[in-house]
């Protein structure tokens, strides 16, 4: 947290230091003071970074030094925000603004740097011993003792499917090359148990002349793990087979060159541990046989050990969470039935997670069997859990080892409510809004990295395979609440707090952000004190209406609420609001009026980033607007005219969509061939509700550089496919309602006068709800495809059994009451099958 919030003040103090000097004068002393704080800053920022270890003594007078500085500083914007409207009051009514610099009381920053000055001195002092010493960083203490394998008892429930396939890694291919298996999960999912399971297995015992476990933690030493490693080769080779004068290294590369072994290299966290380790396994390229088993949390260190994808292991479904409680907690009695109902409690309780399963019947096991005594267990099963040390120590070390710039980012996950699905594209604005992350794609690297070790679980996936949404595992989610509140994290951050009133008393002055999940007017109440807010998500209150102290947070960046909701003129205020997104509240499911007007102030927001709002009327900017120069989403607006000047205004968009409605404004002209202008678009989506713009001839021209385009309800001839053929970026395309009308497609028509160039990077296509009845293609006019949705297709029997020849072709979706056209595509599945061995996998919708 120390590095999220220095990273944070940094920025504050640069956007301070970069304020228009005319409009928001600084003093020359005053200025002098923020720049060394920011020298200070930066120091300490340098060493989080490069001393990850060695700041762990100093997380938490840094963090709460640097919060307090960060709320010193924001707090001089807000007065200065808050002098220059009053000001601009005053000029309106013919009283003069007055020019001079404000004397802000600096006392409180001067206390904050008497804080802070000591903390980068004495981390200055540590960097320049480091230095000193040819740059080599201050050594970590660890334990020199061999590191003895877990205690183990064979459980074999819920693993059965991935034994399976290791067992047939390990002994299917006695002769082939030497090969690496790695085995990924979060921590406690039974990684260390599958493998251990195999390594004890009779086949494989009897398969490998010699076996060793070795356990590569955090705080490894390489010296250990070799003397660890040996120790246990010796006692399986004859004695005369190394020379006891040759070093640990030369033993273990010629006993692992002339022997045919299997290793468990257990509890992998790093790559740079890898590298340190594997030159003792002898030749990677001998061909006897030998295998090295890995388990780490994190799927970057399996991607380098190996090229062959890892075997994750995903939680356990509700019957073998039973099977595993049952046998140990209770495997030779049968349960009373209000007994029984309190175990099945227990075991949604622990969400699949083995470990936490495990450790809760050892609690119940040792606990009295009466409803009392077990009811007291289930009321919090996972504060039971966590009151092991082991399963607490065993979930934190995915904190305590996950790098600096990450941390932030998934303590901000942690906050979301129990079982809440996180939208991908929402958790990543909301990063931006909070500093953590500088852009979209930063974002997504970082969520890649959480990923990869097993922090949040993707629970979908978009039809491009980028993750969609995410949940956290209960106890994952826990173990980040419990570190927010060690880290002071709290003070910025309420998620679900279901009264603002309530929360002011405590955070008023410190809060970041603020997300409500439950409908409550009463929470809006106490929004004039949070002065320093960044985000405000309320689209689930019950409010109508947003109160005035909204349009006075100057700091805020991220405003999302419920419509209907009227969005005054006040909110060009705002003028760092990146993100406004206006969505259907849970009010509003039987509500008929999910309109929202958007005033013509919208048009006097230059940093807006992502406009999304349902079925809005963007204003007619009347000659007076200025370009939204940093608009990146545009989504859903209705009946917009496409004129040159507009799309002038908006000439960055990446994503787009529209929704227009046939039966109204029938002499419109939408000057949909501009769309051509904006040449930055990558994702379009354009609908028509009741009837047809055909007749108006509204015939969009798509820019060239989309990667992604959805149609619904246009019903277009198939002959004008061509141009959707041509885009030369296009991966994604979706036909939904009748998008295109007519019996036959073909595309050998389209590509009568350019062979080879139709739809070359497309992965994914969808038909949904059309009266196609015969379509033409050839492999070569989809060469880049993957997958194919075809669903309320009734009228199509068959689909050429070319398609089957595309090679990068893995998923055809049909539905299952289109008999004829799922036996044909079957067919074709069974054909690539038995003639060219190819597989690929035919789902029922």
């Amino acid at each position: 947290m120390a590095y999220a919030v220095s990273h944070s003040l940094i920025q504050t103090i640069n956007r301070i230091l970069n304020l228009d000097a005319k409009k928001y004068p600084i003093s020359d002393e005053g200025k002098q003071r923020i720049e060394d704080l920011l020298a200070r800053i930066k120091t300490i920022k340098h060493f989080l970074e490069k001393y990850p270890k060695e700041s762990a003594s100093f997380e938490t007078d840094v963090s709460n030094a640097a919060n307090q500085a960060e709320d010193v500083m924001e707090h001089f914007i807000y007065e200065h925000y808050r002098w220059n409207l009053k000001a601009d009051k005053m000029a309106a009514v013919g009283r003069p603004r007055n020019r001079t610099e404000i004397l802000y009381d600096f006392r409180e920053l001067n206390i904050v740097m008497e804080e802070i000055t000591p903390i980068a001195e004495k981390m200055a002092e540590i960097q320049r011993k480091a230095e000193q010493q040819h740059g080599v960083r201050p050594a970590t203490t660890s334990s020199s003792a061999p590191l003895p394998p877990p205690e183990y008892e064979t459980v074999t429930v819920g693993l059965e499917k991935y034994l399976k396939n290791i067992k047939d890694l390990l002994c299917g291919q006695p002769s082939s090359l030497r090969q690496i298996v790695p085995i990924t999960g979060m921590g406690g999912i039974g990684k260390t148990t599958l493998a251990r399971t195999v390594y004890e297995d009779e086949d494989v015992i009897t398969d490998f002349p010699v076996r060793a476990w070795i356990v590569v933690s955090h705080n490894y030493k390489t010296e250990n793990i070799f003397g660890e490693l040996l120790y246990a080769l010796e006692k399986q080779i004859p004695e005369n087979l190394v020379d006891k004068s040759e070093t640990v290294e030369n033993k273990l590369h010629r006993i692992l060159t002339l022997k045919k072994y299997l290793i468990v290299v257990d509890d992998l966290w790093s790559t740079k541990a890898w590298d340190d380790i594997r030159k003792a396994f002898g030749d990677p390229k001998k061909c006897d046989g030998s295998r090295i088993v890995i388990t780490t949390r994190d799927e970057n260190v399996a991607s380098h050990v190996s090229s062959s994808p890892p075997h994750k292991m995903e939680l356990m479904d509700s019957k073998d969470s039973w099977t595993l409680l049952k046998l140990k907690a209770f495997r030779d009695r049968d349960l009373a039935l209000d007994m029984k109902k309190i175990a099945e409690e227990v075991v949604v309780g622990c969400g699949g997670l083995p470990l936490a399963i495990v450790l809760i019947a050892g609690i119940l096991s040792g606990a009295e069997a009466n409803t009392e005594a077990w009811g007291e267990i289930a009321k919090d099963v996972k504060s039971a859990v966590e009151n092991d040390h082991e399963f607490g120590k065993r979930i934190a070390l995915s904190y305590t080892y996950l790098p600096v710039d990450l941390r932030p980012c998934f303590l901000y996950m942690g906050g979301f409510p129990e079982d809440h699905e996180i939208r991908i594209s929402k958790l990543i604005k909301l990063w931006i809004a909070e500093g953590f992350v500088g852009d979209e794609n930063e974002a997504k690297d970082y969520l890649n990295k959480l990923v990869r070790r097993n922090l949040p679980l993707i629970t979908s996936l978009k039809s491009n395979s980028e993750f969609k949404s995410c949940n956290i595992h209960d106890m994952v989610r826990d173990m980040a609440k419990s570190q927010a509140l060690d880290e002071n994290y709290e003070r910025r951050l309420s998620i679900g707090h279901p009264d603002l009133t309530r929360l002011a008393r405590a955070y008023a002055s410190t809060l970041r952000s603020c997300l409500t999940f439950q409908p409550n007017e009463s929470s809006l109440g106490g929004l004039r004190k949070f002065k320093l807010l960044r985000v405000l998500d309320v689209v689930d209150t019950d409010a109508y209406s947003l109160p005035a102290p909204v349009f006075e947070l100057f700091h805020l960046r991220y405003l999302a609420f419920g419509c209907p909701m009227e969005v005054p003129y006040a909110i060009s205020r705002l003028q760092n609001l990146r993100a406004l997104i206006v969505r259907p509240s849970k009010r509003l499911r039987h509500h008929s009026n999910d309109n929202v007007d958007l005033p013509l102030e919208i048009w006097m927001m230059p940093l807006l980033t992502h406009l999304v709002s349902f079925y809005d009327l963007l204003p007619d900017p009347k000659g007076a607007a200025s370009a939204l120069k940093e608009l990146l989403t545009l989504s859903v607006v209705k009946k917009l005219i496409c004129t040159e000047q507009m799309m002038g205004l908006i000439h960055n968009l990446k994503k787009l969509a529209i929704t227009y409605f046939g039966d109204k404004y029938p002499n419109e002209d939408y000057q949909l061939h501009n769309l051509a202008l904006l040449t930055q678009l990558e994702k379009l989506t354009l609908v028509v509700k009741k009837g047809s713009l055909l007749q108006m001839k509204a015939w969009p021209v798509f820019p060239e550089t989309l990667k992604k385009l959805t149609l619904s309800g246009w019903r277009f001839p198939w002959e004008d496919m061509k141009a959707i053929a041509a885009l030369p970026e296009l991966r994604v395309l979706k036909l939904r309602d009748h998008a295109f009308e007519g019996g036959a497609w073909s595309t050998i028509e389209e590509d009568s006068d350019d062979e080879g160039e139709l739809f070359v990077k497309l992965e994914y296509l969808m038909i949904e709800e059309s009266d196609l009845e015969k379509w033409e293609t050839e492999k070569d006019h989809f060469p880049a495809l993957k997958r194919i949705m075809l669903s309320r297709c009734g009228k199509l029997k068959e689909i050429s059994k070319d398609i089957g020849n595309i090679l990068e072709l893995k998923l055809i979706e049909v539905d299952r009451t289109n008999e004829s056209l799922l036996e044909s595509v079957q067919g074709i599945r069974d054909t690539q099958k038995e003639v060219y061995g190819r597989v690929f996998v035919v789902r029922q919708l």
